[in-house]
């Protein structure tokens, strides 16, 4: 994400103030994304690392829910002195058991030097595998994951030039290849993209929209990928400049992306899908109210509290091809946030009034951040975000967690799916747990990454910033919380841990169903590299 582009140094001093203000009270100030932005560039050189301690790794449930530490070693346990965080989830439909997560790795907390981590599952979620990173000693950010209807995953990664690149793994996760040279899939800071997995004329190929900040010219730009992302084609404007927002495909082969400029916009382009075609924007809805505007600091100061999600439902069914847009608002006169959802029944012209997803009652001191949700096959909502409702010190966070089965006409009560953490530890320089989580649904529930703090670091003295896998499902509100998170050993694990979470055996999983794909497979594109998975760095000595 970006930052503003004001002088590195007020930008220090402003970040160091802010540091210091959340740290004492958990409320720094607001600013306003489209003035104040931290432009995601080489800012540290790499950390040397002495030693890569270890402690059992986190098994956190809190009542039917169960959150599994994803950024693991090669044992299975937790690496002591990193941090991990803006994690973005895939899932085979074909194999809802097998997931993949990317997010941004920081080896060592001292460096905001960050790379291209991932994680991988075969068994729905409950044991992970961090191979490494994309790229050794190369800095990469803003990780955006997503699959196709056959299960080839593709991972999008953003580099210190503002260009990026497109990974593919046609085995889960399990190893990746790079699609072309460094920097050539073109693109920007805060990048997002989406697949058309239609049986249309656009069938794979493969959309982005970044926030201005970009790898050429200026503007919010446009791409189009029509090789299964080897090739990009040149950046296009996009009316009304939706940044902070993500993109989808209606059944019709119709791009829409979502996002806030000076407003809250929605727009289309009816032709992207035509291969032959250069792509237009032929609806532009302006002004959308949201309940409020996007915003940043506060309880997360040197990042975002929340990002335009856009999602459309494909359900075939009444249902079909409604547009729905979720985002964590700050509403007018308030400095916390809250969760505000609308829906567009007529194809993205208008929308519906703003409807506040979290169900507590407004109080000026809580944060409702971090807001997110996706759309299930057969139509469902599920929406989770960061909650501050149980917090005496309006700071400590939950996942919380709330569905919708009439086209988010109601939403079901909120639900804590998670233990309490702090967002205010952990940080690499940066002073922030990141810009978004994500959540992807299937017909019985929703499977989520999102960052948390259960893990203490003795050597720093407080807990660390790692990534976590939770699946979410309707009916778990009568559920009894677990209030203190318990750290799980894995039994072929030799090295000695260090924190001192007690160690507890880990959940089974209740299996997850398998979904049949139901559009025809698009022949997957030759890469001009071949695969090379890369394996985790070996630690340099400290001098």
């Amino acid at each position: 994400m970006k930052f503003s582009t004001i002088s590195a140094n007020p930008i220090s001093i402003l970040l160091a103030s802010i540091a210091s203000m959340a740290t004492a009270s958990g409320q720094a100030p607001t600013w306003n994304p489209h003035t104040n932005r931290q432009v995601e560039k080489y800012d540290n050189p790499p950390a040397l690392i002495y030693r890569l301690d270890t402690s059992p790794r986190m098994v956190s449930p809190h009542g039917v829910f169960v959150s599994y530490q994803v950024n693991v070693d090669a044992n299975g346990n937790n690496i002591v002195g990193d941090a991990a965080n803006e994690c973005t989830i895939s899932v085979d439909p074909t194999n809802v058991t097998k997931m993949a997560i990317g997010w941004r790795q920081f080896d060592n907390v001292t460096s905001n030097f960050r790379q291209g981590g991932w994680g991988y599952t075969t068994d729905g979620g409950v044991h992970w595998t961090f191979p490494g990173v994309l790229q050794n000693n190369v800095f990469r950010s803003d990780p955006v994951t997503d699959s196709d209807e056959i299960g080839t995953f593709f991972y999008l990664s953003l580099l210190q030039t503002f260009c990026e690149n497109m990974y593919r793994s046609t085995n889960g996760g399990q190893s990746w290849t790079e699609l072309q040279p460094d920097s050539l899939a073109g693109g920007g800071d805060k990048q997002w993209f989406t697949i058309d997995k239609t049986g249309g004329p656009g069938h794979g190929f493969q959309y982005q929209s970044s926030d201005g900040i970009n790898c050429s010219g200026g503007g919010v730009q446009f791409q189009r990928s029509t090789d299964g992302g080897i090739t990009w084609q040149a950046p296009i404007i996009i009316p009304a400049g939706p940044t902070d927002g993500t993109l989808d495909v209606d059944t019709n082969g119709n791009l829409f992306i979502g996002g806030e400029g000076n407003t809250f916009a929605c727009v289309r382009s009816s032709n992207a899908q035509i291969g032959n075609q250069t792509p237009s924007f032929d609806q532009v809805t302006q002004n959308i109210n949201m309940g409020g505007d996007l915003s940043g600091g506060g309880i997360n100061p040197a990042g975002l509290d929340g990002m335009l999600f856009m999602a459309i439902d494909r359900s075939g069914g009444s249902t079909n091809n409604n547009i729905y847009m979720l985002a964590s608002v700050l509403p007018p006169g308030r400095s916390t946030t809250d969760v505000m959802f609308v829906r567009s029944t007529d194809g993205g012209l208008t929308f519906s009034a703003p409807q506040k997803i979290n169900d507590d009652p407004v109080n000026p001191s809580k944060w409702h951040w971090f807001g997110t949700f996706s759309v299930a096959p057969n139509g469902r909502l599920d929406a989770v975000w960061y909650d501050t409702r149980n917090a005496a010190n309006n700071t400590d966070s939950q996942l919380f967690y709330s569905w919708s089965t009439d086209a988010g006409v109601t939403w079901a009560p909120n639900v804590a799916v998670s233990n309490a953490f702090s967002p205010l530890e952990g940080y690499p320089n940066q002073d922030k747990i990141g810009d978004y989580i994500t959540i992807v649904s299937d017909d019985t529930g929703g499977n989520v990454a999102y960052s948390a703090t259960f893990n203490f670091n003795p050597n720093l003295g407080q807990h660390e910033e790692d990534v976590y896998y939770v699946r979410v499902f309707p009916g778990g509100q009568g559920a009894t919380p677990t209030p203190t998170a318990t750290a799980s050993p894995t039994p072929t694990a030799t090295a000695t841990p260090t924190a001192t979470a007690t160690a507890t055996a880990t959940p089974t999983p209740t299996a997850s169903p398998t979904l049949t794909p139901t559009a025809t497979p698009r022949p997957t594109p030759t890469p001009r590299s071949a695969p090379t998975p890369r394996t985790r760095p070996t630690p340099l000595p400290r001098p």
